[in-house]
C-alpha cells in the first residue's frame, strides 16, 4: 500500500496512511516521513502497534533523544520513555490536587516543549497507551500558519526580538509549590529569537510557550501582556487541531512551529501517553533561533 495523506486542518497537519511505523528505518520510509513533517508540521498515524523499541528508533531518526533526567540516573540505569500519566507506581490514580496531577495540569497551558533547555526540542512523538472514557485530548496550534496570517502591526511588536524562557515560570501559573521543586529549576534561563525560520522551506513560525516570561525591549508586565495576546492569536480555532486519542494513535509535531496543550479528563480514570522528544540540531536551524551575543 502506498503512502496516502489527508489534511488534518486547512492550514496544517496531515493524517498519514499506508505506513506501519515498526517497519520504518533511515532508508525505508523515513525520508518520506521527514519530508511530510517539514511540509505539514504535524503528522497523525492511526491504529499503530508501535513498540517502545520503534518509538525510540523513530525519535532517534529525527535527532538526539532528549534526556532531562540524565543527571539524576544511577549508574547502569538506562533511558526511560516518559509517561504522561496520572497513574502512580501502585496502580492508583493521583488525586486532583496532588502535585503529580498539578504538573499534568500545567500541560493544559499552550506551550512548546523544552524551550527552557540549553538546546530545545525538534519533535515530540506521542502514542496513546491508555485513554479515559472522555476528555484528555491533545490540541495543536500552528504558530507557522498563525504568523503567516498575523496583522503586520502585531508582527512588528515582536519581530527581531528575543524571548526569555524558564521552566518554573509555567509551573508557577498553576502552583507556587510546584514551581519550587528542583526538577523545574535545573537549567538557567534561555534566550531565543521570537521567530524561527525553517531551513528547508524558509517558512517562519512564532516561537513562544507558556515557559516564556520576558521579551527584549519590554518590562515583564508588558511582556506577559504581549505574550498572552500572541498566544491568543495563534490559538484561534482556524489554527488549531484537537486530537481525541484512541489507543495506538501516534502524533508527531514540529516544536519549532507548533504549540500544544492537553485537556482535562475524569482524573479518577487512568490516562497514559508515551512521549519522546528529539533535540534540534544545526541542520534543523538551531543557528536561526539563537539570539546574537
Amino acid at each position: 500500500m502506498s503512502i496516502q495523506t489527508k489534511p488534518l486542518t486547512p492550514h496544517f497537519g496531515a493524517d498519514v496512511q499506508g505506513i506501519d511505523l515498526n517497519t520504518v528505518t533511515a532508508n525505508h520510509l523515513f525520508p518520506q516521513i521527514r519530508a511530510l513533517f517539514e511540509e505539514h508540521s504535524a503528522l497523525l498515524f492511526r491504529a499503530q502497534d508501535m513498540t517502545d523499541e520503534t518509538h525510540l528508533r523513530l525519535a532517534g531518526l529525527f535527532g538526539p533523544i532528549e534526556d532531562r533526567e540524565a543527571d539524576e540516573r544511577k549508574p547502569g540505569e538506562g533511558f526511560k520513555i516518559s509517561k504522561v500519566s496520572n497513574v502512580q507506581e501502585d496502580g492508583t490514580t493521583s488525586g486532583e490536587m496532588d502535585l503529580k496531577t498539578l504538573n499534568l495540569k500545567t500541560n493544559f497551558l499552550w506551550h512548546s516543549d523544552s524551550t527552557f533547555l540549553p538546546t530545545p526540542a525538534l519533535i515530540n512523538i506521542i502514542t496513546a497507551r491508555v485513554v479515559p472514557s472522555s476528555g484528555g485530548a491533545t490540541e495543536l496550534a500552528s504558530t507557522r500558519a498563525a504568523w503567516a496570517m498575523m496583522p503586520e502591526e502585531m508582527k512588528a511588536r515582536i519581530r527581531g526580538r528575543g524571548i526569555w524562557h524558564r521552566y518554573s515560570h509555567s509551573r508557577r501559573k498553576i502552583s507556587p509549590e510546584l514551581a519550587e521543586l528542583p526538577m523545574f529549576n535545573k537549567w538557567p534561563d534561555t534566550h531565543w529569537n521570537a521567530v524561527w525560520e525553517n531551513p528547508i522551506n524558509g517558512r517562519e513560525a512564532l516561537y513562544i510557550a507558556s515557559h516564556a516570561f520576558k521579551v527584549d525591549g519590554y518590562d515583564e508586565a508588558e511582556s506577559e501582556a504581549l505574550l498572552a495576546e500572541l498566544t491568543e492569536f495563534c490559538t484561534q480555532p482556524a489554527f488549531v487541531y484537537a486530537h481525541n486519542w484512541q489507543v495506538g494513535d501516534v502524533l508527531i509535531w514540529d516544536q519549532r512551529a507548533v504549540m500544544h496543550r492537553g485537556t482535562p479528563w475524569p482524573y479518577e480514570e487512568p490516562r497514559t501517553l508515551s512521549s519522546i522528544c528529539a533535540t534540534v540540531t544545526e541542520e534543523d536551524g538551531l543557528d536561526r533561533i539563537r539570539v546574537p551575543a
